[in-house]
């Protein structure tokens, strides 16, 4: 078979149900004897297993979701390095970076990360740091001091 033979269904009346029991679909309308599906306005919840205890119920929660977990701001080296307002020789602390625009709240911790490259000589002030951002502060002349 063939596309090209395939028979057009443009004309082909749709079945009409409930027409006496000589139509082979008339009393019931194919629809069975009763339950929720033989009746009118019947829309299945999504996920329902026909009464048996659906799966979202029988697989048990996992997970935990901390409320005390802190998430840090963080700024990667070259975020410093590409900032052309900040110059070689300055001192960064919570307040200039908010207001460089490196971080949005003064009040959340700031974490120091070591992706890229920093050839300016700076004095950074943050409540955490990476170990390998702490080496390339101090290879470009500078220090981060850690508060916590």
């Amino acid at each position: 078979m063939y596309l090209h033979e395939l028979e057009s269904s443009k004309n082909n009346r749709r079945k009409r149900v409930g027409r006496g029991p000589g139509s082979g679909s008339g009393k019931n309308c194919g629809r069975g004897q009763n339950g929720a599906k033989s009746r009118s306005g019947y829309k299945r919840k999504r996920g329902f297993e026909g009464g048996q205890n659906p799966l979202s119920r029988r697989l048990p929660k996992f997970g935990f979701t901390s409320p005390n977990k802190v998430y840090a701001q963080l700024i990667n080296l070259q975020n410093l390095e590409d900032a052309v307002t900040i110059e070689t020789g300055s001192s960064l602390d919570k307040a200039k970076l908010k207001a460089l625009g490196l971080i949005k709240k003064e009040d959340k911790p700031v974490k120091l990360l070591g992706k890229g490259k920093l050839s300016k000589k700076l004095s950074i002030e943050v409540d955490m740091a990476s170990l390998s951002a702490v080496e390339a502060v101090k290879s470009a002349g500078g220090n981060v001091l850690t508060l916590s």
